[in-house]
């Protein structure tokens, strides 16, 4: 395991990393190339410039768990917002949702009400919700309440982790299910006996689970899936089994920002891209769980530390 990342995730979790960081005037110039803006009229901007280069977008309004009732609430109207903007502005994005932001630490009955309330919005608007998946402690949870709502709604998908050591029997379920499912390697601080910490195999993992959503059984089931992920010889492996196997309903997914290059090239060579867009003040521990997803990004920000 790379030994900086676990250094990354407990300054994510930090609040004297977090005073200090974003107390630095060149941490937000840094952070803008990855968050467009802390507005969702910022977010809706960076969704139309993307969809005018040939890409999809998913917004993602930063912020994790909430303290009471009235606060997930508002964070389930603030996402009815953005299906409503976007409806009206006519853009080519769906949104990527936290459960915990509609209380599912404080009542998971609570959180099930806000998400009916999300998807039937989004049915109202042909649009479609991501549950993004959070930490280990939440995936029984999150995976409860899809089997709940399955049945009644058909505009909804999950985030699958490779790092997690139980993802691939999880896999088995969702693909009968038919769940259309976001393959993520996964940026929470775990356990061992929980999540891969060898990057080897959090990759090799990620690879089986592509090749598992690429048999007959997914297929016949009309199983979406969105890699996700900037790692060349994943979205290579991904390629190969797209063409070799002319799948349907696959696309490539990649963070705001990351990737501009390769995000150009696979909608060239004729792939479906979407972009996720992170927005909003609560930057600050997405910011870093991203740096230790991926920490060749540390680079960049060292870069233009001293420009």
């Amino acid at each position: 395991m790379n030994p900086i990342r676990p250094l990354l995730l407990a300054m994510a979790g930090s609040p004297t990393w977090k005073r200090l960081l974003t107390g630095w005037s060149v941490t937000h110039r840094v952070v803008a190339r990855f968050v467009p803006g802390e507005t969702l009229d910022e977010a809706l901007g960076a969704a139309r410039q993307l969809n005018d280069a040939g890409m999809m977008a998913t917004l993602n309004p930063l912020g994790e768990d909430v303290s009471d009732p009235e606060q997930a609430m508002a964070a389930t109207d603030a996402y009815i917002e953005i299906l409503d903007r976007v409806a009206a502005e006519q853009l080519d994005c769906s949104i990527s949702v936290k459960l915990t932001l509609l209380g599912l630490d404080l009542d998971a009955d609570l959180a099930a009400a806000n998400l009916e309330r999300l998807l039937s919005t989004a049915a109202q608007h042909g649009n479609f919700v991501r549950i993004d998946m959070e930490a280990s402690e939440h995936v029984e949870a999150t995976l409860s309440m899809s089997r709940s709502l399955e049945r009644r709604f058909d505009n909804f998908g999950l985030v699958v982790q490779s790092y997690l050591r139980r993802t691939t029997d999880d896999i088995d379920r969702l693909v009968q299910a038919g769940t259309p499912l976001r393959v993520v390697k996964g940026a929470y601080k775990e356990p061992e006996h929980v999540a891969f910490a060898d990057k080897r195999d959090v990759d090799h993992n990620y690879a089986r689970i592509l090749d598992r959503l690429a048999q007959d059984d997914a297929r016949r089931n009309d199983v979406r899936v969105a890699v996700a992920s900037h790692d060349a010889a994943l979205i290579a492996h991904a390629r190969n089994l797209i063409d070799e196997l002319q799948l349907d309903g696959w696309e490539f997914q990649m963070l705001y920002g990351i990737g501009r290059p390769l995000q150009r090239q696979l909608v060239e060579d004729g792939y479906s891209v979407r972009i996720y867009v992170s927005y909003g003040p609560s930057w600050y521990p997405w910011f870093m769980r991203r740096l230790a997803e991926r920490p060749a990004n540390i680079g960049f920000f060292l870069r233009h530390l001293f420009d």
